[in-house]
């Protein structure tokens, strides 16, 4: 297994630039599957491990799915697609994966796909999903962890969400652009994502209103056309890199990042002691003090602090000056990061959805282990700010998440690598 070894205590500086969005992305590469003439071209596209693996699925499918990486471009042509039925073996890699059912049972009335797998950061059920395709009147079947639906043709109707879930809200939305009548979304989920895949399915010839609000009007359509589409940047990949630049008391130019979509982290940041400076041109410079000061976060659906960035920022805090509380709402197994950052020197106790964070001095170079995306991301993140070697190991789970990081960390004057867990 790859891991990556990291030599601490560096000022990070330089510019990087950020890449399409994998979390949205991913839902627009199984919405190109509703389109049966044309092809859909996505820019600016990482080539990450679930991009790879939701290649192979459609793949799979029928349909034909082509990376440039030259050009950073994913081409789908969806023409020939024949199966409904997802294999198992692709699917149990990546939550993302179910996201197919809406797609194809918008185009075809019908899927079959196993229970998806991914990071294990807690529950998240996909009951929202299938109980708004039951409102749109399709028969779910769940036999022997295969699950699958199927209607003649979907109908719209008011569909309220116990959670606004991220997923469940972009699977709905795939199955009611082709359903018969309008579909409304309550409680929805308020994602810049949301909002930038209700715009990519406009594009498609889809009738959607309110996307990025609570509640989310379709007027269902006969069918959808493949477009070329830019998606929005990754406002957790920016996250990331500004609290590099924040603990490492460094100074990095990010480019390509809307602000508004970061503007609860960097209000954050600022109250830890960063210092932003957003140019004319868009891009954004942060620059982290001698040390950072301590401050209180809770997570919550956006537009409250994302969950996903609560582990990279965590790494910080536990470095800064005083003593924090953080309280994770939304995934209840998410502080898992907690013990691998104690074993670098940080002193971190958690008590149910509550951690606290009495900041120390610095962190000392140990050796630690991913057990996903973020938490991986924060390792790297406190190895990164800490005295001596750091080694990391199962950074595939940071590869899902983050493209060629060790690369752009080392740009950025990063003492970093990549070996594997041999040397």
């Amino acid at each position: 297994m790859d891991r990556f070894i990291i030599e601490g205590g560096r000022s990070l500086k330089g510019k990087v630039a950020i890449e399409g969005v994998k979390n949205v992305i991913l839902p627009m590469m199984c919405a190109a599957l509703m389109a049966d003439k044309g092809v859909t071209v996505l820019q600016n596209v990482p080539y990450l491990q679930d991009i790879r693996v939701l290649q192979k699925l459609i793949n799979e499918l029928g349909a034909k799915a082509d990376f440039d990486p030259v050009k950073k471009t994913m081409t789908i042509n969806a023409e020939k697609v024949d199966k409904t039925i997802a294999p198992y073996e692709l699917v149990k890699q990546m939550r993302a994966s179910f996201l197919l059912s809406g797609a194809l049972l918008g185009r075809f009335g019908e899927f079959h796909i196993s229970m998806p797998g991914g990071c294990a950061i807690g529950a998240r059920p996909v009951n929202f999903h299938l109980y708004g395709f039951q409102k749109m009147g399709a028969t779910v079947i769940d036999k022997e962890g295969l699950l699958g639906a199927h209607c003649r043709k979907l109908t719209g109707t008011t569909i309220c969400l116990d959670y606004p879930s991220h997923t469940g809200t972009e699977n709905l939305m795939m199955a009611a652009v082709l359903a018969h009548g309008e579909t409304i979304i309550e409680n929805a989920a308020c994602e810049p994502e949301i909002k930038d895949f209700g715009n990519f399915l406009n594009a498609m010839g889809a009738q959607i209103t309110g996307h990025g609000s609570p509640t989310i009007r379709i007027q269902g359509v006969k069918k959808l056309k493949a477009v070329t589409y830019l998606p929005i940047p990754d406002r957790i990949v920016a996250g990331t890199f500004m609290c590099a630049a924040a603990v490492t008391s460094g100074e990095i130019e990010i480019e390509g990042m809307d602000i508004d979509d970061l503007r609860i982290v960097m209000n954050k940041l600022e109250e830890m002691g960063t210092v932003f400076d957003i140019k004319i041109s868009g891009s954004i410079t942060v620059k982290g003090p001698r040390r950072l000061s301590a401050v209180d976060i809770t997570t919550m659906p956006h537009p409250g602090f994302p969950t996903d960035l609560q582990p990279i920022i965590m790494a910080c805090l536990s470095v800064a000056d005083g003593v924090s509380l953080v309280r994770e709402t939304v995934f209840e197994n998410r502080f898992i990061h907690a013990a691998e950052l104690n074993r670098m020197g940080a002193y971190i106790r958690v008590a149910g959805d509550k951690a606290v964070i009495v900041g120390v001095p610095s962190l000392i170079g140990a050796p630690v282990m991913c057990s996903d995306i973020r938490a991986g991301a924060s390792l790297v993140i406190a190895a990164l700010t800490a005295k001596g070697t750091s080694l990391v190991d199962r950074v595939y789970h940071i590869d899902r998440g983050y493209e060629k990081v060790e690369t752009k960390l080392q740009a950025l004057g990063a003492g970093i690598t990549r070996g594997d867990d041999r040397d």
